[in-house]
């Protein structure tokens, strides 16, 4: 947090004994009140609000770079004071308060004492946050895994539904995997999925969602894209694959892929869902393998 922390006693040349007590007794409902969560929205809405009276502010932003957070809570005015905050060494993202009069020197030194009660629940729910993201990333090929698969399918489906918006999966699956590893290896094994993730990655769009489903199975998750941007997708990957040549060893190895797409229905569950991508794919294994399935 930038500046020196501010000592609560000079916060104004006419503190009177009950104004400081009042000041107090905020402090203490701050710091309860933002023990009651580790989310971040909640405790950048709680800060914002428990500090109102003491600290008055139209609006604040809240940026942590690291988890792609940002939070927006009233509205923006000319005047603003940012504080980049941190904890040994730890960044924890940067706020700003903003309002339509400049804040006064004895605000923001105040502002810094509260902070500080802000900084150690922030911390806890970054620790959270990184406990969240290391189990749902498949350390092999660095995408997320079948478990954050499993809680991220349902929402996009009801996001898709609820907007009426298109939402396609493709399911990729590795030919011949299980003779890679007979036959160079299973070092050789992880080094096809790892590349082959860099692969998919390369081809696909930022807000394609890429998980490792299993073993040698991927599984993208494409919103706001129907059957024939999906196509076009899995076959870029396709081509990407087949054209790509891994040296292993003294080796030179070959990689194609089977990649089935669904699209969507109204009346799709999660299961209904992916079952009809997983027999898409399967279709084109069972057509010759190194080929795009997909529904009819």
């Amino acid at each position: 947090m930038k500046g020196k922390t501010a000592n609560l006693a000079i916060v104004s040349n006419n503190n009177l004994p009950a104004k400081k007590s009042n000041k107090l007794l905020h402090q203490h409902n701050i710091v309860n009140a933002l023990q009651t969560t580790l989310e971040f929205d909640r405790l950048i809405t709680i800060f914002s609000e428990k500090i109102e009276s003491l600290i008055p502010h139209s609006g604040c932003i809240y940026v942590n770079e690291e988890f792609d957070i940002e939070i927006e809570l009233g509205s923006k005015a000319h005047h603003s004071c940012s504080y980049t905050l941190t904890i040994e060494e730890k960044q924890l993202g940067n706020l700003k308060l903003m309002r339509r009069n400049r804040f006064t020197h004895e605000e923001l030194q105040f502002l810094e004492t509260l902070l500080s009660y802000l900084v150690y629940p922030l911390n806890n729910a970054s620790s959270l946050k990184q406990a969240i993201n290391q189990a749902h990333i498949d350390p092999l090929t660095k995408t997320s895994n079948r478990a954050a698969f499993d809680s991220t399918v349902s929402r996009e489906i009801s996001l898709a539904l609820r907007n009426d918006n298109s939402l396609s999966a493709i399911f990729l699956d590795i030919d011949h995997f299980k003779s890679i590893n007979d036959d160079f290896g299973h070092a050789c094994g992880d080094m096809v999925l790892s590349v082959t993730a860099k692969l998919i990655k390369q081809c696909a769009r930022d807000s394609d969602l890429i998980f490792r489903y299993g073993g040698e199975e991927f599984v993208l998750l494409l919103s706001n894209t129907d059957l024939t941007g999906a196509k076009r997708l899995a076959e870029r990957i396709r081509k990407k694959l087949e054209h790509h040549t891994l040296a292993f060893n003294m080796d030179a190895i070959k990689v194609t892929a089977s990649l089935g797409i669904a699209t969507l229905r109204a009346n799709d569950n999660m299961e209904s869902f992916i079952q009809r991508a997983d027999n898409a794919m399967y279709q084109a294994k069972e057509q010759g393998r190194n080929q795009v399935s997909f529904e009819s």
